[in-house]
């Protein structure tokens, strides 16, 4: 008997929530807590089922105690995240991680791409929020259920991009250091410090006084609701948005093989009749799904949430920098301010690579605009005009205004946050 491409579809999916329940059954903590019963409306002959609606009745009592504040960056790949990532990761008392969310995607979802639909999409967010969870709570052992090969001893050379976190860079993580190497780069960490020991970044975590996260892999700020309100965690969110015709000439350069039809269709001013749109749409509807959510200011949000768009930051790094600390309640430290002096007004060579954070950022937010041919800025213009409009990014009627940088394509608007 042949098997339909459903039935095969449905055993996979099927396998995928075997894994991840077996995951959190033998791994997770139990986060629920029920208080001590109140002898005037509790006793110990209750049934079960009374105690149980009395443990869901009660009031969620605080479990944040350390006051740690938890930032997530939530943003799309070339928006900037990068960037931004750097302006906690050089903070002193920010524990900082980049994208341990990559090992739930490729445990889980191996395949998943830009373009896959929104159910692909979604299958890891119940894994991921509780890596998310785990990881601001320093239990860094967590990530070890999705780190291929599953680390020895709590040891670990797999890690992705370790050395975009400082703190993992940094004495006790990496005890071969000494005071002269405090300013390695990404390559030379790995180099240097050789495999990551869980413990020693557990206990790095529990000493900084707050931890950041950057994400591009979760799609709008509402898959995050459980954790913003969850009471032991103290969740921030930064959504990080872009101009989307500066994202899709970023990845058109970054991803050539992805993105090989739109670099036709800019070469040869034909559109591709197979060019695979949802590249760009994906972008656009999570944009306005998830800026809607924000703007929208629902009560779960409050005090929790800013929008900051990248144009802003590039053209102002340090006002708007100081804005977002400000947001968060921590102070800025010199380390930040030295950062931001050294790695905005780089030169042309300073952004050669393509994760690279130091570069004249003003200059690189409109750099899209002399890489992008007028009839792909066109279709962009209209297949996101809806989230164009909303972000305040102008539409350009022709070739001459795009290629004129005296004139903005970007609104003066101050996205307060929602406090």
């Amino acid at each position: 008997m042949q098997c339909s491409w459903k039935a095969v579809l449905l055993l996979a999916l099927a396998s995928i929530a075997i894994q991840y329940t077996a995951i959190r059954t033998f791994t997770a903590k139990s986060f629920h807590s029920c208080p001590i019963p109140n002898p005037v409306n509790c006793s110990l002959s209750q049934d079960t089922d009374a105690a149980d609606r009395l443990c869901d009745e009660s009031p969620t009592f605080s479990y944040n105690l350390s006051r740690k504040t938890h930032v997530l960056i939530l943003a799309t790949t070339r928006s900037g995240s990068s960037f931004v990532g750097q302006l906690f990761n050089q903070h002193f008392d920010v524990f900082y991680l980049f994208e341990p969310l990559y090992h739930v995607q490729y445990t889980l979802i191996p395949k998943l791409t830009q373009s896959k639909s929104t159910t692909d999409r979604r299958v890891m967010l119940g894994a991921s929020r509780d890596l998310l969870r785990s990881l601001y709570d320093c239990d860094l052992y967590f990530l070890e259920n999705y780190i291929k090969p599953q680390p020895v001893n709590h040891t670990t050379d797999r890690l992705f991009r370790r050395g975009a976190s400082k703190a993992l860079c940094s004495p006790p993580v990496c005890e071969s250091l000494g005071a002269v190497d405090l300013h390695l780069e990404e390559g030379d960490c790995v180099k240097k410090c050789g495999t990551l020991n869980l413990t020693l970044a557990t206990e790095s975590c529990r000493e900084h006084g707050h931890v950041a996260i950057k994400t591009v892999r979760v799609p709008e700020v509402s898959d995050l609701r459980a954790l913003v309100e969850d009471p032991r965690l103290n969740l921030k969110v930064i959504q990080l948005v872009r101009d989307p015709r500066g994202i899709l000439a970023s990845r058109s350069e970054t991803f050539r093989d992805t993105y090989r039809l739109w670099r036709i269709w800019d070469g040869t001013g034909r559109k591709p009749y197979n060019l695979d749109v949802t590249q760009l749409t994906t972008v656009c509807e999570d944009f306005w799904n998830s800026v809607s959510t924000g703007l929208n200011r629902p009560p779960w949000l409050k005090g929790k949430y800013m929008l900051v768009r990248y144009e802003d930051l590039a053209r102002n790094p340090m006002k708007k920098t100081e804005e977002i600390y400000d947001f968060l309640g921590i102070p800025m430290d010199s380390n930040v301010e030295r950062w931001i002096q050294n790695n905005t007004r780089g030169d042309r060579s300073s952004s050669k690579h393509k994760y690279g954070t130091v570069r004249n950022s003003a200059a690189t937010a409109e750099k899209w605009r002399f890489r992008l041919s007028y009839e792909i800025v066109a279709f962009t213009q209209h297949a996101c005009r809806q989230v164009l409009a909303q972000l305040g990014y102008k539409t350009a009627s022709s070739e001459e205004e795009l290629k004129n940088l005296s004139i903005s394509l970007v609104e003066e608007r101050d996205f307060l946050p929602f406090s």
